[in-house]
């Protein structure tokens, strides 16, 4: 196995662990209630997002935080979401940034858990 060296790379995974999400049965009710049809632009989103994480290219523009604070998920729906990154990962890579690609999942998923605890008064404060 080789590790995630470009978009193409980036491409692979997050169509694969998308798939996967949509077909849990724990977490893909969340996001297809939260994008019922058209899949393309989250996953054109994505691209560019996973793109300016791992290699640092411009293209990413949005608060991804201020879309999932609406939605109602918790710990367990963190959990899952990480399993499914973590082994869609390890399907077709290996190596550090392959490796970064997973520490950052995890801290992004700590990160949202932690702000989503904070907030108080609802989803509703939170900028879009």
């Amino acid at each position: 196995m080789k590790d995630i060296s470009d978009i193409n790379d980036i491409r692979l995974f997050v169509d694969d662990f998308y798939a996967k999400v949509r077909r849990d049965e724990l977490i893909g009710p969340v996001f297809l209630q939260a994008i019922p049809s058209d899949w393309q632009p989250h996953l054109d989103k994505m691209y560019a997002f996973w793109n300016a994480v791992l290699f640092g290219v411009a293209g990413f523009k949005g608060n991804p935080f201020s879309k999932h604070a609406p939605l109602d998920i918790w710990q367990d729906h963190f959990d899952r979401w990480l399993v499914l990154f973590g082994e869609t990962i390890d399907k077709y890579f290996e190596g550090p940034v392959a490796e970064d690609a997973k520490n950052r999942a995890g801290i992004m998923a700590e990160m949202f858990l932690v702000r989503l605890g904070t907030l108080s008064g609802g989803a509703n404060k939170v900028v879009v």
